[in-house]
C-alpha cells in the first residue's frame, strides 16, 4: 500500500501521513522562539520532515498550493516552506504535487469557498479530531490525493 504526505504549509503546518485507512495527522508549530531567528522556522520545519519520514516512510507529498496571500509576512513564509519541502523531496527522489485551496475545500465540503469551521467540521463528520483547521486541511488533501490518484 502506498503511504504519502499532505501538507498544509504555514507556521502551523498541519500534515497527515499514511496509507489508505491508516492515516496519522497533527499540526507542527514552527514559530521561532523569543531568541531564535526567523530562518528557524526553515529549520524546524526540514527536521520534522527528516524525523516523520523516518518514523513513518512516505512515498509522495502533497500539499496546498496558494496563491494569495492576506499579506507579505506570510507570502514570504510560505515560498520559504514551499521552497525547503521541494527541495528536500528533490534530494530524497520523492514525487511530490500541489492542490488549488478552492479544489481542496471544495472537495472536502462541497463548497469552493468554506470556512475554516466548515473544514473543521467536515473533518470531525468523517471521525477526526483535528487540533485547528491545519489539521484538517491537511486531512482534506490526504483523501482528495488517494480520491484522484487512487492507492497505486
Amino acid at each position: 500500500m502506498r503511504k504519502i504526505l499532505a501538507l498544509d504549509l504555514a507556521t502551523k503546518t498541519g500534515f497527515a501521513v499514511g496509507g489508505l485507512g491508516t492515516v496519522m495527522s497533527g499540526v507542527w508549530d514552527l514559530k521561532p522562539s523569543r531568541f531564535e531567528s526567523s530562518g528557524m522556522r526553515f529549520v524546524k520545519f526540514r527536521s520534522e520532515l527528516n524525523l516523520l519520514h523516518a518514523h513513518h516512510p512516505f512515498e509522495q507529498v502533497f500539499f496546498e498550493e496558494v496563491r494569495r496571500h492576506r499579506g507579505t509576512d506570510a507570502a514570504h513564509i510560505y515560498g520559504g516552506l514551499m521552497a525547503v519541502l521541494t527541495e528536500w523531496c528533490e534530494v530524497k527522489k520523492i514525487p511530490y504535487s500541489a492542490f488549488g485551496v478552492g479544489s481542496i475545500k471544495k472537495y472536502w465540503t462541497g463548497k469552493g469557498n468554506a470556512t475554516k469551521e466548515q473544514m473543521l467540521q467536515a473533518a470531525r463528520d468523517r471521525g477526526f479530531n483535528p487540533k485547528d483547521d491545519n489539521e484538517a486541511d491537511a486531512l482534506a488533501i490526504f483523501h482528495m490525493a488517494f480520491n484522484e490518484f487512487g492507492d497505486d
